[in-house]
């Protein structure tokens, strides 16, 4: 799904996102002096859209790291997840009209894991509000 086949996509101020907000970035890095540890970092694009909220993988995204195609879906659904979760949080009474594209994955053979996917991704939406409505809306 590239920008320009975005049909309906808006830039009402009132719906998130307001315009496209690109190259976000969600990062989660926690050392504990032991194991286990957590590490999650993904690129990705917010553009205006339908209503709702779609994810896709782009074409070229790169992932940087090693994960079976089995765990690399498991991350990315906990991704969206963690997304969602965020999403209903900021924007509690703003109308959601979001494509949310991945551009990048990194990844930890032994500290990624679902959760801490989840966790990039509300890093993620929040990052995009904050660069959409500013750091103190």
């Amino acid at each position: 799904m590239e920008p320009d086949a975005r049909a309906g996509a808006g830039t009402d101020v009132a719906t998130f996102p307001p315009r496209p907000i690109r190259g976000v970035r969600g990062l989660y890095a926690r050392q504990t002096g032991g194991c286990p540890c957590d590490f999650a970092d993904v690129t990705v694009d917010f553009e205006p859209w339908e209503d709702g909220f779609v994810f896709e993988v782009a074409r070229d995204a790169v992932v940087r790291g090693h994960a079976s195609p089995e765990e690399l879906a498991g991350y990315h659904a906990a991704l969206v997840n963690g997304m969602r979760e965020e999403l209903a949080e900021q924007a509690a009474g703003r109308p959601v009209a979001v494509a949310v594209v991945l551009r990048r994955t990194g990844i930890h053979e032994v500290d990624s894991r679902d959760g801490s996917f989840r966790t990039a991704g509300r890093r993620a939406v929040r990052a995009a509000f904050a660069e959409a409505y500013g750091a103190g809306r």
